[in-house]
């Protein structure tokens, strides 16, 4: 007997019980089963609602491995991914998000995208990579008496994979209305502790350029979503430099 003795009791004439350890082990590898069926069902719907790839086709080759850490703030950030990768667990027990700041071409899309592959190919994770900007058009459009798609479902969407990236942040957009839909994705995914990065090549805070000001990411996303994106540890990670875009290794 796997489990030791135990006492057994007979009803009806010929029906003994069994052992309680064996039950109890074969109902949890019951739900165990349930579960995994229940989540790729969920996975299968998730992939074939989104219609596109969750990481972009030129950024699949975009991983840890590859990304170059010459200098002090490359290590710094290849340092972060390594962890936030290898501690998925307890990043995902509190929501645990990051802010990637820096000028074009520095490295955040590929620090990012190399986060989402390795915890898709190693973690079997669900990550998703999009724009801002094209996740409000795509809820905007959704409006439209002709469209197929609810508002509700595509911010379901949104909330669903384990890591959410969310790339050009404060670019192309900024009406209230197209804020308080980033927002709305954002308090879901907040409130269900699934973690986000969120990439934008604009700085913290608001700046001066050729005498007119515009908003940084901090005024951009509004004080109450940048608090919840630095909860339980939130970073903040400067990506300094200049863009390596067309240098050869």
């Amino acid at each position: 007997m796997a489990h030791g003795a135990f006492t057994a009791c007979c009803y009806l004439g010929e029906q003994w019980t069994k052992c309680p350890s064996c039950i109890a082990q074969a109902e949890q590898a019951a739900r165990t089963h349930h579960e995994r069926q229940t989540r790729e069902a969920q996975l299968l719907a998730w992939q074939k609602s989104l219609g596109e790839a969750a990481i972009p086709r030129r950024f699949q080759q975009c991983t840890l491995k590859s990304f170059r850490a010459d200098t002090d703030w490359q290590k710094t950030v290849l340092a972060f991914a390594e962890s936030y990768t290898n501690d998925f667990e307890t990043v995902l027990q509190v929501g645990r998000c990051a802010l990637f700041l820096g000028q074009s071409g520095t490295g955040k899309t590929h620090l990012a995208c190399g986060i989402g592959i390795r915890l898709m190919c190693q973690a079997r994770r669900t990550v998703l990579f999009t724009s801002a900007y094209r996740a409000v058009c795509r809820l905007k459009e959704s409006w439209h008496k002709a469209s197929h798609e609810r508002e509700s479902d595509i911010i379901a969407r949104m909330v669903f994979p384990d890591l959410l990236i969310l790339d050009e942040i404060g670019v192309q957009f900024g009406t209230e209305t197209e804020k308080l839909l980033l927002f709305e994705v954002i308090n879901q995914r907040y409130e269900n502790l699934k973690p986000m990065i969120l990439i934008s090549n604009e700085p913290l805070e608001d700046y001066t350029k050729q005498g007119q000001r515009y908003p940084g990411v901090r005024s951009f996303l509004g004080q109450r979503t940048y608090d919840r994106l630095r909860q339980n540890g939130g970073v903040n990670l400067i990506f300094e430099g200049k863009s390596q875009r067309g240098q050869q290794p």
